[in-house]
């Protein structure tokens, strides 16, 4: 009977060996697959759109135009969420599972990520947050299998404080949500990190699907008065901005200054043309000076005829930090790509970056900017950089349980 039970052990032994150069062959011939939720419909439309662009370009460079890597095929997966909690989820479950992708990339608003979140541990499967920067998605609500190759609210804030001087006052415009009320208690933990002095004297939290913003105006100006140094109005928000709106609704003389925190697209940076709009940036087009960027540039006024916005970049960084990943793991396999990861160093059209071991977060550079008073060389070229804020000058928290 013994004799019998190790003769069989030996021969499953020896067929498993046969088998398995066959299961590796198997993996390696099939296609690596990114999944990207994109709020496609909806305010987000065109974050969205220009995430998908940057991406799409972002892999181009990445593989040298062949959308191979490691002798596999790259296959782009694009699922509309259409900026719906329960469809971020669902989307991304169906990715992961009826699709068998092997990484995903979203999604635009932040409410959909933090919905996406449980999903990616679930499944086991890495999830690259873009472009939704609420600062508990690497906070309270991380897991390990999040990683975030753009910025997040703090880092923002930190750009956007970066103006400011001992005795001004700020008050906040925000969206009644997650992405708004983050990004307002990151501005204020940003200006304790950088001891500034600076009076927040107001807190305006309004729904999301807000157009008239007549009442929310009059109710910060009226905490304004009388408030000390420059005046400063902080507006978080996303698609569309309404920084223009705000503007119009300012009494003839009142000098007040708006900061964005981490700017807009291109048809919201072009829409403050000429207004007192100052803050921190991501990415502007004309910032970075790398090799990578100027192929960037390039190709976006080929492709799409506009330069590249901050959600293109925040697609092309994701990408890039996707393939770096895979080429160090040498695979896809979700535990062997996290540990690749994790401490990870890769270039990007804004410069290096490098993945925090301990919550995954990007470190990275963020720019100051102030809007030009007319256009520059180009109807895009609205933008004049005030200074680079590298990332060691950035103090930006650990914040995971």
């Amino acid at each position: 009977m013994k004799k019998r039970t190790l003769i069989a052990a030996c021969a499953a032994a020896c067929l498993s060996a046969a088998l398995m150069p066959q299961m590796a062959s198997a993996q390696s011939n099939r296609p690596i697959k990114i999944a990207l939720i994109a709020s496609k419909t909806g305010p987000s439309e065109q974050y969205a759109r220009d995430t998908e662009r940057g991406m799409r370009m972002g892999l181009d460079y990445m593989t040298q135009g062949t959308m191979t890597l490691n002798g596999r095929k790259i296959e782009l997966i694009v699922k509309d969420d259409q900026m719906k909690p329960e469809l971020s989820k669902a989307m991304l479950t169906e990715a992961f599972g009826d699709d068998r992708a092997d990484i995903a990339v979203g999604t635009s608003w932040s409410g959909g990520a933090l919905a996406m979140a449980p999903v990616a541990a679930e499944y086991k499967k890495v999830l690259m947050i873009e472009p939704a920067i609420a600062d508990s998605l690497t906070g309270a609500a991380w897991n390990r299998y999040l990683f975030r190759a753009s910025r997040n609210s703090f880092q923002d804030a930190l750009a956007s404080a970066a103006g400011l001087k001992d005795g001004d006052s700020v008050a906040f415009i925000a969206p009644d949500y997650v992405y708004g009320k983050d990004g307002v208690a990151a501005f204020r933990d940003a200006l304790a990190a950088t001891k500034r002095k600076v009076n927040a004297v107001h807190e305006e939290f309004i729904p999301l699907s807000t157009t008239d913003f007549t009442a929310a105006m009059q109710r910060t100006l009226e905490k304004l008065k009388g408030a000390s140094g420059k005046k400063h109005i902080v507006v978080i928000w996303g698609a569309p901005n309404p920084i223009r709106k705000l503007a119009d609704l300012l009494p003839a003389g009142q000098n007040i200054e708006f900061l964005s925190i981490g700017g807009a697209n291109h048809e919201g940076i072009k829409a403050w043309s000429g207004l007192p709009v100052g803050g921190g940036m991501y990415y502007f087009y004309t910032f970075p000076k790398n090799p990578m960027n100027d192929w960037f540039v390039a190709e976006s006024i080929k492709r799409h005829s506009v330069p590249p916005d901050l959600f293109s970049a925040g697609g092309f960084v994701t990408a890039a930090a996707i393939i770096n990943g895979i080429k160090k793991a040498g695979t896809t396999d979700s535990e062997k790509l996290i540990a690749a990861m994790e401490g990870m160093e890769f270039d990007t059209p804004k410069g290096k970056m490098t993945f925090r071991k301990e919550d995954h977060q990007a470190m990275q550079s963020q720019y100051q900017f102030r809007m030009k008073k007319s256009a520059g060389a180009t109807e895009w070229d609205v933008v004049d950089l005030v200074r680079e804020i590298t990332a060691n000058e950035m103090p930006v928290p650990i914040r995971v349980k």
